[in-house]
């Protein structure tokens, strides 16, 4: 047995030992309508982030309700565990299998070309092989209506920004949010945009991970403390560390805000509630549902890149904004969103186009 397939198996006994109540587990009389069996791979924020990976696990259990798949889901710790556990899925007789993560990138193209009679599906990463599908996203748009919304919400005119990692993907829910800002509240904007179009802004901070929440705790506190009252995260768990800090400054009398990611996260981390005006919604779940739903008809389609975004209701803001963020600004965002889909505004996905744009 080489090398590979031992790491395959032991990772294999991995999948077993860890899958979660919910995902597939278990089989219930009279919900068996399909024989096919879907796998799923978290990044490091791990299935419970609250957010990215929470939000593509809700999308398998939702098409897994319908049609009585068999699910197994698997947490990655560490970047060397993504190709074992794609490969472990693979073993435990995977048909479809998602990669949550840009960072699966190099993983998912050593596996799919290992076993090229199965199919797989990555999230947020473009990978050109007939038997994997790519789903990506215009965050750039959704983040867009976050800044519209937190320029017109700072009473300080100083905003901020934590992202995960300093790379291109987030940094397209950075320079989304920090152009929707400029468009109404250019001053506001000034800590968001990069000087030199390459570099982050002075209030835009980066946690190096998307499970640190302790991180993102220590970042949320210097930038409100440096003035920033309103804060958006593209961070995964490292986000938990934000709504913490601004409940903290809240609950002492100082009025912040935090705005959230992915799924509803007045929602996911109700405790926090009052201090998240909104959430960008990325519907990874819709992703992962639709993906499912056409593997079981036999509609699977590699070599394909899917893009979602605002006109494609891949991206969008919180259907519980409304509590938090008031009518006046609810309806300058429609107007904003209405522009952007009609193609009136492009919304910049990079720190030159944010400092470019007017």
């Amino acid at each position: 047995m080489n090398k590979k397939k031992v790491v395959a198996v032991i990772a294999s006994v991995a999948v077993v030992a860890t899958l979660f109540a919910g995902c597939g587990t278990k089989k219930e009389v009279g919900k068996e309508k399909s024989n096919v069996t879907i796998g799923l791979s978290t990044d490091e924020g791990g299935l419970n982030d609250k957010s990215f990976n929470q939000s593509a696990n809700a999308g398998v259990n939702k098409a897994k309700a319908e049609d009585g798949f068999t699910y197994n889901a698997i947490e990655s710790k560490k970047k060397e565990d993504y190709a074992a556990n794609l490969e472990a899925l693979v073993e435990n007789g995977s048909n479809l299998t998602f990669a949550i993560g840009y960072q699966m990138d190099d993983a998912i193209k050593e596996v799919s070309q290992n076993h090229t009679d199965k199919n797989f599906a990555i999230i947020d990463s473009v990978v050109k092989l007939p038997n994997v599908v790519s789903i990506n996203f215009k965050e750039q748009e959704g983040s867009f209506l976050m800044g519209v919304i937190a320029g017109k919400m700072t009473k300080t005119n100083k905003i901020g920004f934590i992202g995960g990692k300093d790379f291109e993907l987030i940094n397209r829910f950075e320079t989304g949010f920090a152009a929707g800002v400029k468009a109404v509240n250019p001053e506001a904007a000034k800590g968001l945009i990069s000087t030199n179009g390459k570099t982050p802004g002075t209030t835009v901070k980066y946690a190096d991970s998307f499970e640190d929440s302790a991180k993102g705790y220590e970042l949320a506190k210097s930038l409100y403390q440096g003035g920033c009252d309103v804060v958006y995260h593209a961070a995964g768990g490292v986000g938990i560390g934000l709504f913490k800090a601004a409940k903290e400054l809240k609950d002492a009398g100082k009025p912040v805000w935090a705005i959230g990611v992915d799924m509803d996260q007045s929602l996911t981390v109700p405790q926090y509630a009052d201090v998240i005006l909104s959430s960008m919604i990325k519907r990874v779940d819709t992703a992962t549902y639709n993906e499912c739903k056409a593997q079981v008809k036999g509609k699977f389609k590699g070599n394909t890149n899917i893009l979602l975004g605002l006109k494609e209701k891949g991206v969008g803001i919180a259907d519980t904004s409304n509590k938090n963020v008031p009518k006046n600004v609810l309806d300058e965002v429609k107007k904003y969103e209405a522009k952007v889909i009609a193609g009136e505004i492009t919304v910049p996905a990079n720190r030159q186009g944010a400092k470019d744009f007017k």
